[in-house]
């Protein structure tokens, strides 16, 4: 396995470098921002293991902007950081797990196996419902032709609608499918977003591809609405 670890903390750095080389593992060390996000995208990296506060550009900007480029590394946000809200927002710009400081450096080596194990997805076909068009692989949605800009959980939703076009999917399923139920456990949030996925790619265009079905959850129309 080979391992990217943007880190700002030398000494905490060199103690990870050291334990994963036991584990017979290659890491490289970026010491900021601007570097790691130039590694991650010129190398081929297994693991990306990311802190959040860094000097030059944080890693919630890393780590969008490697997805927007495509780069699909499997990323463990490692940070101080332990806020609900913070890991909302990390797995929201396409982090894939999360462990705070301090942490045991067993369970961060099973993670990074179990990330390792899982890989980086391969790209996936484009998703089609009338001319509501969703590329997984650019991260790319289009409606009559015009692009239409959405929040990392807002296309991960809207992904797995179009996956089970005319199906109804009840709140509870969206948000383990979505979300992680260990971090955000209210179904209401579900509501939340289709309510933001609805404006912006029903209302401008006077569709309604997101159906609410009473007492059963969502569909979304396989006609696009």
């Amino acid at each position: 396995m080979r391992v990217l670890l943007v880190e700002d903390e030398a000494n905490l750095a060199e103690t990870v470098r050291r334990g994963l080389a036991a584990e017979g593992i290659t890491v490289d060390v970026a010491p900021d921002g601007p570097s790691g996000y130039a590694r991650a995208r010129a190398g081929a990296y297994d693991v990306l293991v990311l802190d959040l506060m860094l000097p030059g550009r944080n890693g919630y900007e890393v780590c969008r902007d490697l997805r927007s480029a495509g780069v699909w590394t499997p990323v463990l946000v490692l940070s101080a950081k332990d806020g609900e809200y913070d890991q909302v927002d990390a797995f929201d710009l396409g982090a894939d797990d999360y462990l705070t400081k301090p942490f045991s450096f067993p369970v961060l080596l099973a993670r990074l196996r179990a990330l390792h194990r899982r890989g980086a997805p391969e790209r996936p076909v484009v998703l089609t419902a009338g001319d509501l068009v969703l590329d997984p692989g650019t991260r790319r949605v289009e409606r009559a032709g015009e692009q239409i800009t959405l929040t990392a959980r807002e296309f991960a939703l809207l992904e797995h609608l179009m996956r089970h076009r005319d199906e109804v999917l009840a709140k509870p399923d969206l948000l383990r499918a979505v979300w992680d139920p260990t971090v955000v456990s209210d179904p209401n949030v579900v509501e939340v977003y289709v309510r933001y996925l609805r404006r912006k790619i029903d209302v401008p265009y006077g569709r309604n591809a997101i159906q609410t079905v009473r007492g059963a959850g969502y569909r979304l129309a396989a006609d696009g609405g």
